[in-house]
């Protein structure tokens, strides 16, 4: 097969056209290329999509085009200048208007994308029901989207997938501070997992719309397997969930956080997605394990830690001192 990666050297992007390239197509990857370079195997072309003429240089019939963008723009662009067989869009939960309910099938109520909104994650969940729109108009029973979970694995620049493994691999001190909240749902899919579902899809040609997901765990049995790989015999401490509002540690991701940890109700539904019907369409997971033990030896192998969400080694010695002392 012929296919183009819109993207290809940034991380999802390089890991889908890697996979293509192992199972034997013929790989292109536009991008502006700043990024890093394009998977082994794979051939760049160089390009700004915000630019005309962006798609000159890829002309020609695709058996597949897939799409990581988030830009309604870049989309639009894409869907109307290319020509191929199937179009693979990966978009993202945060399309839902309901965030809050677990356990909702693709079927549920999608965000306006023409409405305004201040909250940069609700406008980039509008911005890729746009995107979602634009495909599904012109390729309509050909189009698959991927409506994608928390991501992770190796590779994983935003520290959500990593921080856990890592932490208990380098504790501040003598205990790991983690929340009390071993019920919280959590749902990590492995990049390298949705990348071979996606371009089996595309050689299959399944289209449609799909919540690619990981399976649903409990963030205590999340954190006790990232425990285990990073080989933690020291204490945990377990710390409430308005206690750690109160000293403003962030939940999900960011600095000052502690990844995957979701307590706000009305995000409760985020990390609790049904997913049956992309496992129904072949999607396969690797074993949690594997996952955040090859995580690990990524962030081990970087240069600064925690990097993208987390607390700082002074932060958890700080939280610790003043949990010890209630």
């Amino acid at each position: 097969m012929r296919i183009l990666v819109l993207g290809g050297t940034a991380w999802l992007g390089r890991t889908i056209a890697a996979e293509a390239v192992g199972r034997g197509h013929e790989v292109v990857c536009l991008a502006r290329g700043e990024s890093g370079a394009v998977a082994r195997g794979a051939r760049p072309v160089v390009a700004d999509r915000d630019r005309p003429g962006a798609y000159d240089g890829v002309g020609g019939r695709w058996d597949a085009a897939v799409d990581v963008a988030r830009e309604r723009r870049h989309v639009e662009g894409a869907v109307a200048a290319l020509d191929a067989a199937r179009y693979l869009l990966v978009s993202t939960g945060n399309v839902y208007a309901d965030p809050s309910t677990p356990h909702l099938s693709e079927d549920a109520a999608l965000l306006d994308p023409d409405a305004p909104s201040a909250d940069p994650g609700e406008a980039y969940g509008r911005g890729k029901v746009a995107c979602e729109r634009a495909v599904v108009g012109r390729y309509g029973a050909r189009a698959l989207i991927a409506r994608a979970g928390l991501i992770g694995g190796p590779g994983d620049a935003s520290g959500r997938s990593g921080y856990w493994p890592w932490r208990f691999a380098h504790p501040s001190g003598d205990a790991v501070l983690v929340p009390d909240a071993a019920a919280r749902a959590s749902q990590l899919i492995d990049a390298r997992d949705l990348a071979a579902w996606l371009v089996r899809c595309a050689e299959d040609g399944t289209g449609g719309t799909f919540d690619a997901v990981g399976p649903e765990t409990p963030l205590g049995d999340h954190l006790a397997t990232a425990r285990l790989v990073a080989g933690h015999a020291g204490e945990v401490e377990l710390a409430p969930e308005p206690w750690l509002a109160e000293q403003r540690v962030a939940e999900w991701a960011g600095p000052r956080s502690l990844p995957l940890w979701l307590a706000d109700p009305g995000w409760q539904g985020f990390a609790a997605r049904d997913g049956s019907r992309a496992r129904a369409a072949g999607l396969v997971h690797r074993p949690l394990e594997e996952t955040l033990r090859d995580v690990l030896a990524w962030e081990e192998a970087q240069p600064a830690q925690p990097h993208g969400a987390g607390l700082t080694d002074g932060e958890e010695r700080d939280i610790l001192r003043l949990l010890a002392a209630t």
